[in-house]
C-alpha cells in the first residue's frame, strides 16, 4: 500500500483514468504524475451496479509498477466485499464503495480495511447525506457523485454542492471530501466552496490537448476558491 497520507487538507486534483487514452495509458500517467499529480481515480464498473463496463484488477495490476500515484479506486459494482482483496492486491491504495450496495456499511468498511488499504463510501445523486450517517466516521474519504455514475463527460448536477456543505460540517479534519462527475473549469470554484477538496476530473483533464497544463489550471481554480 502507498504510504502517502490523506490525512492533510490540501485541495488535491484526481485525474481520472476513464477519460485517458488506453492506447498510450502508461505515457498518460507518467506525464500527469511528472507534472505534480498525487492521486489517480480508477473508475471500476462491472456493468450491473452501473450501465457500463470499464477496466478491472488486471489493469490496474498493470498500471503499478509505472507509476507511484496513490490509487484511489472507486468501486461501481455490486459487491465490493467480493472483490476488495483482489483489488488491494492488484495494487489499490484506497477502495470506495457505494452505499446503495451495502445494507450494512459498517461490514463492508471494516472488510475493505482488513485487507490493507483505505476506505472511501460514495453516495449517488438520488441518495441523501443521512444514508451514511452509520458509516461516515469509520472511512477515509466520502465521494459525492456529482453525476449518475457509469459514463463520463455528463452535465455536472448542481444539488450536489448542497451535499458538499451538509457533509463538510459531519467530517473530520483528517478526513476527504471528494466530488466526481462534471468538474471542469465551469464547476471546480464552487464545489471548493461548497467544502470539496479531492476533484476527480476525467475529460477536463485527459480529453484536453495537454493534460498536464489542463491539470495545473483546474488546480489553481481550486486553490483561488479557497
Amino acid at each position: 500500500m502507498n504510504n502517502w497520507s490523506l490525512a492533510q487538507p490540501r485541495i488535491r486534483m484526481a485525474p481520472s483514468v476513464l477519460s485517458a487514452d488506453f492506447a498510450r495509458l502508461k505515457d498518460e500517467i507518467q506525464r500527469i504524475e511528472a507534472a505534480g499529480a498525487e492521486i489517480l481515480h480508477l473508475d471500476v464498473m462491472d456493468g450491473h451496479f452501473v450501465p457500463n463496463i470499464s477496466f478491472g484488477v488486471p489493469v490496474i495490476e498493470k498500471l503499478r509498477p509505472i507509476s507511484k500515484l496513490f490509487f484511489d479506486t472507486h468501486l461501481m459494482i455490486t459487491d465490493p466485499v467480493k472483490y476488495a482483496e483482489p483489488f488491494a492486491k492488484a495494487g489499490s491504495d484506497l477502495l470506495t464503495f457505494h452505499i446503495e450496495v451495502a445494507p450494512d456499511p459498517m461490514a463492508v468498511a471494516d472488510h475493505v480495511r482488513s485487507v490493507g488499504v483505505r476506505v472511501g463510501v460514495t453516495l449517488n445523486p438520488g441518495t441523501p447525506v443521512s444514508a451514511l450517517r452509520p458509516v461516515i466516521g469509520a472511512v477515509d474519504l466520502v465521494l459525492v457523485m456529482s453525476v449518475w455514475p457509469g459514463f463520463g463527460g455528463q452535465k455536472f448536477i448542481g444539488s450536489s454542492l448542497d451535499k458538499l456543505r451538509d457533509l463538510r460540517t459531519l467530517l473530520r479534519p483528517d478526513q476527504r471530501l471528494e466530488i466526481d462527475g462534471g468538474i471542469a473549469r465551469s464547476t471546480i470554484e464552487a464545489a471548493v466552496k461548497a467544502g470539496a477538496d479531492t476533484l476527480v476530473a476525467g475529460s477536463a483533464i485527459f480529453g484536453q490537448p495537454d493534460p498536464p497544463a489542463a491539470m495545473a489550471d483546474l488546480h489553481r481554480l481550486a486553490q483561488a476558491a479557497l
